[in-house]
């Protein structure tokens, strides 16, 4: 781009077709809405940028009845602004102008401009994994069902070369599920097979600290949201009292006050979702934080289609990235936008030699 330009914004929308009922512990899933954000330069309308705005039902903050109307109507207003040059004008304009409510929105305007910003050749941030040069371990998600339905995930990821396996818990019966991470733990020893285990705080808080030390049993590397956020001191008391460590997630979602909660709390960990918390700065910020405070994070996407999750592995890698992130998302979909992104040995990694399916 110029010193400064306008750019002209569109949208797509696609509804995303499971490959099989997701379950979790707020209920199952089926389909997913999902925008495409397009941007581009009307005297140059052959390249584009692409991004997405995907909230996630229940949990983000832009999940809406009216959001197609309030995208259109944000779309409408970038169209007339004049944005500076440069990664860093780009993201702190943006910051300014779209609400912190919007946290989709925001991700997904960023995305779009700065894969224009890089000539609309799905570049986001970073090069070594854009380039193919890095790939970028994950774990192997394991979603709620039956109990045979999770073991034949297991397997599935097991078979597949995945190191570190993570898995949703809170659906089935709690001794089924201990079971089930018992059928790993027997197999494969703490070194070999890395086991986090995510609860979308389904525990209550009067039996979450039992649960925990049932599950300290079979050496889990941490749980994901114990319980329900928006409880800070019962939060502070798990992750004081816990025999294994606790990585917070829905709990940061509204929060403006991050140091404050950080302080609080205390966590382990903490999980990072931009498309929930509001994009690149937000998510940069927090990780900031918790590095100064000698907590850990990893990243994960939210169901994003591929140029989501395009966009969350870049920002991941760019941000330095070492322990296995939750990028495994884009196989979810039977109609998902063919892209270069490929799983390989519990890896996500960029191959340059695919092209990108054009959104339509």
């Amino acid at each position: 781009m110029s010193n400064s330009s306008k750019i002209t914004f569109e949208y797509l929308k696609r509804t995303l077709i499971f490959k099989f009922d997701a379950g979790t512990s707020r209920g199952v899933l089926k389909t997913k809405d999902v925008f495409w954000i397009k941007a581009f330069h009307s005297e140059n309308p052959e390249t584009i940028g692409w991004g997405e705005a995907a909230p996630l039902v229940k949990l983000s903050l832009d999940d809406r009845s009216d959001f197609e109307e309030v995208l259109r109507k944000t779309l409408d207003q970038m169209s007339q602004v004049l944005f500076g040059s440069g990664e860093k004008n780009v993201l702190n304009q943006l910051q300014g102008l779209i609400p912190f409510d919007l946290p989709s929105i925001r991700f997904g305007l960023e995305t779009a401009i700065l894969d224009l910003l890089n000539g609309g050749k799905k570049k986001v941030l970073g090069d070594a994994f854009y380039k193919g040069e890095k790939a970028i371990a994950i774990n192997g998600l394991i979603w709620m069902g039956q109990k045979d339905f999770m073991l034949d995930q297991i397997k599935e990821k097991l078979e597949q070369g995945f190191d570190c396996i993570k898995m949703k818990i809170g659906a089935i019966d709690f001794e089924q599920e201990l079971a089930l991470l018992d059928y790993i733990r027997t197999r494969f020893s703490k070194d070999q097979i890395t086991l986090r285990v995510d609860a979308n705080g389904a525990f209550s808080e009067n039996d979450a600290l039992v649960k925990l030390h049932q599950l300290a049993k079979y050496e889990l590397h941490s749980i994901e949201q114990p319980i329900a956020a928006g409880n800070w001191k019962a939060m502070r008391q798990l992750c004081t009292a816990t025999p294994l460590p606790i990585a917070l997630d829905e709990e940061l979602i509204g929060v403006k006050n991050k140091a404050e909660l950080l302080d609080d709390i205390q966590p382990q960990y903490i999980i990072l979702k931009p498309t929930l918390l509001g994009g690149i700065l937000e998510t940069k910020a927090w990780i900031e934080l918790a590095e100064l405070r000698q907590i850990g994070w990893w990243m994960t996407s939210a169901l994003e289609s591929n140029i989501g999750l395009n966009a969350i592995a870049q920002l991941a890698d760019s941000l330095g990235a070492t322990v296995p992130q939750g990028l495994g998302t884009g196989k979810l979909y039977q109609n998902n936008l063919e892209s270069p992104l490929e799983i390989e040995e519990g890896k996500i990694l960029y191959n340059p030699q695919f092209a990108w399916e054009q959104p339509s």
